[in-house]
């Protein structure tokens, strides 16, 4: 394919933008060569800046679930925006997002909304730190939680494809109060609780992680995590920006049958445009302001396109759950499709699946944790990312990433996009 328009776009962005983009993984540094301009998106289709179109399995990173420009959610952004796009001061929307998301969600009575998922997960550990009266988190290795300080700490994702999980910027005594586990390794937080006992606000987990590829955590691991928080007085947070709305009506807690203390959600409640949010029961939410002592304000915050573009998507969902089996059968179709072609290439490889969620890697071993995520071949990878873009195949352009596929993918995509991999030499 010829990307012309899209290289000299990006050489003009850099002289303008650090890097010539506003998230670093869209530089394509993992694999090399320049990235993809997108001119406009419909259903499962990207169109970039030279005129190819490419069928796409990254979703916006996941909030494109029913497919880009869907209708009910322009209709509904391009209604409000007639209205006003923002006010600063309270609208019935928010009530009504916050009333359809507490009904969907198990284990929430209150629900605060932010601009992002990064300004959720810290407000969330700021708020379980109000709440108990401690200090200290634990998170994950190869866990994201968002570019704030505490978190980036073997961040995953965009910070372990750059090389610098620990980021210049963050102060060692920011640092000291992030713990750090293993994903999937029980043990590892069971001996961080022990040698600071009573110190432990929160644990803080993707409960499936997709910033090391689509990680599953086994049923031993996160029954156990919930028992351990229990016991010892430490609020469990699921980081739900990915996997809430997404998994199914009530997101990871709802599959996996676990009730998390704090919840955080973006991506899918933003219906594709800037929101996040972040819920508990009553009790907790409580300690926020104006009602308690916790502080936590945006002007921005449950700005009104953003939620009606939220309260679009949701309906659509709560409406039509049979989407969320509709769209875990076309990723174990595109699982069963790739494992049969990359049996036949004889090269190592992993498969990981949930729900929509998929990644590849190339490696012989179970890919369960960051460690082991982290084996994979990236020169095997490089090969794979740009053979598929060449035939117009949008895959995301990291080992570390997991697959978002959307509702809008027909299964001749599926097949095309197999058909692509069965082509490559790799």
């Amino acid at each position: 394919m010829i990307y012309q328009r899209s290289s000299a776009l990006f050489a003009e962005a850099k002289k303008v933008i650090p890097g010539g983009v506003n998230s670093p993984v869209r530089a394509f540094n993992a694999v090399g060569g320049d990235p993809i301009f997108v001119k406009e998106a419909k259903g499962a289709y990207l169109y970039d800046e030279d005129g190819n179109r490419l069928i796409d399995y990254i979703a916006s990173w996941g909030p494109m679930i029913l497919g880009h420009a869907f209708e009910p959610v322009v209709k509904a952004v391009i209604e409000k925006a007639k209205k006003g796009t923002s006010f600063g001061m309270p609208t019935e929307i928010e009530t009504q997002l916050a009333e359809l998301a507490v009904s969907m969600v198990p284990n929430i009575d209150k629900i605060r909304f932010v601009n992002s998922g990064t300004e959720a997960c810290m407000s969330a550990v700021r708020l379980a730190r109000g709440f108990t009266g401690k200090d200290k988190i634990i998170k994950f290795a190869g866990c994201y939680h968002g570019h704030s300080d505490s978190f980036l700490i073997q961040a995953g994702s965009g910070a372990v494809t750059f090389g610098a999980p620990n980021s210049p910027g963050v102060t060692q005594g920011t640092a000291k109060d992030t713990l750090l586990a293993e994903y999937n390794d029980l043990a590892s937080i069971q001996t961080l609780v022990k040698a600071n006992k009573g110190a432990i606000a929160a644990i803080i987990i993707e409960p499936v992680a997709g910033n090391m590829g689509c990680i599953i955590p086994t049923d031993e691991f996160i029954q156990g995590l919930r028992t351990l928080c229990t016991q010892e007085d430490i609020l469990l947070i699921f980081d739900e920006v990915m996997t809430g709305f997404r998994l199914g009506k009530g997101g990871a807690q709802e599959v996996l049958g676990i009730d998390a203390d704090i919840l955080t959600f973006g991506k899918v409640i933003g219906g594709g445009l800037p929101v996040g949010a972040f819920a508990a029961r009553s009790e907790i939410m409580g300690h926020l302001a104006p009602e308690g002592p916790v502080y936590q304000a945006g002007t921005l915050s449950g700005n009104p396109l953003a939620m009606s573009a939220g309260l679009a998507m949701l309906s659509e969902l709560n409406s039509k759950p049979e989407i969320f089996n509709s769209l875990a059968q076309k990723t174990e179709y595109l699982h069963q499709g790739f494992e049969k072609v990359l049996n036949a290439k004889g090269i190592p490889f992993q498969i990981n699946r949930f729900g929509s969620m998929l990644s590849v890697h190339f490696t012989e071993e179970p890919v369960i944790d960051f460690a082991s995520s982290a084996k994979g071949n990236n020169e095997t990878f490089k090969k794979y990312f740009h053979g598929m873009l060449d035939k117009g195949i949008y895959l995301p352009p990291s080992a570390f990433e997991s697959y978002f596929l959307n509702d809008a993918l027909s299964y001749a995509d599926l097949d095309e996009t197999i058909s692509a991999l069965e082509g490559l030499s790799l």
